[in-house]
């Protein structure tokens, strides 16, 4: 009984030193859920892929990767090396060719998106059906090891859902999302959802837009920065050329990538006007 009680201290004062090394690691990060260093370089190397096979030899900080798609041994792999890992889930759509699915009533479904066949939009009002399907994966994100999350279309108000969505829905389903994160130590970014940044930059560790250049309107991410967050921007349609220069003058860490997010990747901290 005594040798039992022992390798149960033993067990015990391991497990603390390690959750006291994870958590000081997580401190030192510029994209863990507390306060950045105000001094902490605005632009950093990152690379996000969802499709075709995984080059993990990337020479980056950070890497975003999809939540199902990932396995966990290659999660670990590249945070053996350094690299901090975000996981990719849509947390306003349904998808119909994840695992988890059928675990979705027709209640919460809503039209499909454009150009998006087999994805429809979530009615976010009905929290409390959204809550546990929501959580089982942010708990997969802890099993797999994922250091932060990136939840997608969180701007459904704004889109034809099929339902009378309003900005304080959003509001609150975005809140939600961060507080859920933040509670299980994964930090969050807001993807998008660029009218909210004034009541939701708070809650968000970090920012993901798509086009900003595109669209002209990359003076509304200015709060992240000015709050000392990174801002990662990727843009599809334009050329490095018509973009990179003025991404890198506002401090963005920004990427040109192919629409299907392969591997390809042109990182604007390369490009240097000739």
């Amino acid at each position: 009984m005594e040798v039992k009680k022992g390798m149960r201290l033993i067990i015990t004062f391991l497990g603390l030193v390690f959750l006291l090394a994870a958590c000081q690691g997580k401190v030192s990060h510029p994209l863990n859920p507390v306060k950045p260093d105000a001094d902490l370089a605005q632009m950093i190397k990152w690379q996000i892929q969802y499709t075709d096979e995984l080059d993990l030899d990337v020479d980056v900080e950070i890497f975003n990767l999809d939540l199902f798609d990932t396995p966990r041994e290659s999660i670990l792999e590249l945070q053996a090396r350094g690299v901090y890992v975000i996981c990719y889930l849509s947390a306003g759509t349904y998808e119909e060719w994840r695992p988890d699915a059928m675990l979705f009533p027709e209640t919460v479904l809503g039209q499909e998106l454009q150009d998006w066949p087999g994805e429809r939009w979530l009615d976010i009002r009905q929290i409390e059906i959204l809550t546990p399907l929501m959580e089982n994966r942010l708990d997969l994100a802890i099993q797999k090891g994922c250091d932060g999350i990136d939840p997608d279309n969180l701007n459904g108000f704004e889109n034809p859902t099929g339902f009378p969505l309003t900005a304080e829905d959003q509001l609150l389903y975005n809140k939600y999302l961060s507080q859920a994160a933040h509670s299980r130590g994964l930090a969050i970014g807001l993807k998008n959802d660029l009218n909210q940044i004034p009541e939701l930059m708070s809650y968000f560790d970090w920012i993901v837009n798509e086009e900003c250049f595109t669209y002209q309107e990359c003076d509304l991410l200015q709060p992240f920065l000015e709050a000392g967050k990174l801002v990662f921007v990727i843009e599809y349609e334009l050329p490095p050329e018509d973009f990179c220069l003025q991404a890198n003058q506002m401090g963005f860490s920004a990427l040109h990538k192919n629409w299907d997010l392969d591997s390809y990747y042109y990182d604007c901290s390369n490009f240097s006007e000739k």
